[in-house]
């Protein structure tokens, strides 16, 4: 069983604060759905989970088989470690190295190793123009093809909780579509638990089992479930246009 739990975090970069008093959760299995417009805190959110951002208030707190483990002041790789990967907004490849490589440097956690043929094998199964071009490299790639790989890098650490940022920055309706789809039989496939920082709310609400709506660094609205996500005021206001 896993859990994320998060408590009253703050966060920001010099003067700037960017997160105030943040508190979600996400449980064993779910697809939560972290809700936004630009520059309302959700990446900044995602760098405090993975310790690429030391919040100065707060707790972020993974609980994995009975075991509590307190993730603020952990580094990148030691969070790593535990089964958490993140498909970054803007995919951060290594773009002078070719697919294969960064599918391989994915796999670099001590508990992925010995799956490296397996999840590879998935890879290239769910991902074939992976396959076609596993020599080229990395920066030569579309951008729907890089969305791709950052995706498939990720799975190649075997996480257990998966945060993707912003799958759909970029990307025509089509591509949103196909990433959200594979985010999905991703789950599915790895039993993976999701938390998807998302300014589609359209195809977010697709797989989403339920969601949070941040505004200025506050979480403005949680919605239980998907009907009372859908229902609310936020929702409509920012999203369908009423």
């Amino acid at each position: 069983m896993i859990r994320l739990a998060i408590d009253g975090l703050e966060a920001g970069y010099g003067a700037v604060r960017a997160l105030h008093g943040v508190s979600l959760e996400v449980r064993q299995g779910e697809t939560v759905a972290l809700l936004g417009t630009n520059g309302n805190g959700k990446s900044t959110l995602m760098k405090c989970i993975m310790g690429l951002l030391k919040p100065s208030r707060g707790s972020i707190v993974l609980e994995m088989d009975g075991e509590r483990v307190e993730l603020t002041g952990k580094s990148p790789h030691e969070i790593v470690a535990l089964g958490v990967a993140i498909v970054p907004e803007g995919r951060r490849l290594f773009p002078k190295l070719s697919v294969r490589e960064n599918l391989l440097l994915g796999a670099f956690r001590r508990g992925a190793r010995g799956e490296i043929a397996h999840n590879l094998a998935f890879c290239h199964e769910a991902f074939p123009v992976l396959r076609e071009r596993t020599s080229q490299l990395a920066g030569s790639l579309s951008g729907g093809q890089q969305q791709m790989l950052a995706i498939a890098r990720s799975i190649m650490s075997a996480p257990r909780l998966l945060l993707v940022d912003e799958p759909s920055v970029g990307l025509s309706p089509v591509l949103v579509k196909q990433m959200i789809d594979t985010i999905a039989a991703l789950k599915q496939r790895f039993g993976l638990t999701v938390l998807m920082a998302e300014q589609n709310f359209h195809q977010a609400s697709r797989i989403a089992d339920r969601g949070y709506i941040i505004v200025h660094g506050e979480i403005a609205f949680e919605g239980r479930n998907l009907l009372e996500l859908q229902s609310s005021e936020l929702v409509k206001s920012y999203y369908l246009g009423s």
